[in-house]
């Protein structure tokens, strides 16, 4: 299945065009759109891999159409009346139908600047034992799929399917995006730093000698023969 979001190495997009470091935003909106976003992840009611799949299952023509930000709202809307934080007439109305169950985790000012400093740690102990070690020739899934939910949101960009690479390094064990991101709990598995050949990935690659270092889940991940 073909996803929209899913846009790296794709061809005809045309070149990336770098942006001056010092603008970080281009529009007045766009830090609150930033705010209510973090202020509404302290609701708890998802987490960050759900957030990024509801970016994705927007509709292709709104994925394809929206900027930045609005695919941050969109999402966010979207989240906001699935996890039943907000029905869909509150949404359009502006305007709560009453007092929420959740008023008391609101994020408040003074609070802010610790919750940002705390972040959201990934990493978790180890619960399975890594199988591949540096050095290691593997071979990734030949779709990028997600093997619990059908279309479900997964990190193995589409590009990297069935490619050949090799291990150069041991992240540690990761809550894994795939079962997370649907409420499948964290499913923690050790995180590969993969080398692929230019090659491997294009087939008319600009310089075929460079290398992509991917970071993968190892259930994304086979021995190659």
């Amino acid at each position: 299945m073909s996803r929209v979001h899913d846009m790296g190495g794709r061809f005809g997009d045309g070149p990336v065009q770098p942006e001056p470091e010092t603008e970080v935003f281009h529009a007045d909106w766009h830090p609150r759109a930033l705010a209510v976003t973090l202020a509404c992840g302290s609701l708890d009611q998802w987490n960050i891999d759900t957030s990024r799949h509801a970016r994705e299952r927007l509709a292709p023509k709104d994925y394809a159409a929206f900027s930045y930000y609005e695919k941050w709202l969109a999402g966010l809307a979207d989240m906001l009346v699935d996890k039943g934080v907000l029905t869909p007439e509150e949404l359009s109305s502006g305007h709560a139908a009453g007092p929420s169950p959740l008023a008391d985790r609101k994020l408040t000012a003074d609070a802010v600047t610790g919750v940002l400093a705390r972040g959201g740690p990934a990493d978790r102990p180890a619960q399975i034992a890594a199988t591949f070690a540096r050095g290691d020739r593997v071979r990734t899934r030949r779709h990028a799929h997600n093997a619990f939910v059908d279309g479900g949101h997964t990190r193995l960009p589409d590009y990297a399917a069935g490619a050949t690479g090799r291990i150069v390094r041991l992240h540690g064990h990761h809550v894994l995006p795939d079962a997370a991101a649907h409420g499948l709990g964290d499913r923690p598995e050790p995180v590969y730093a993969v080398a692929f050949a230019a090659s491997e990935l294009w087939a008319r690659p600009e310089h075929p000698r460079d290398e992509v270092v991917l970071d993968l889940w190892q259930s994304y991940l086979e021995p190659a023969t």
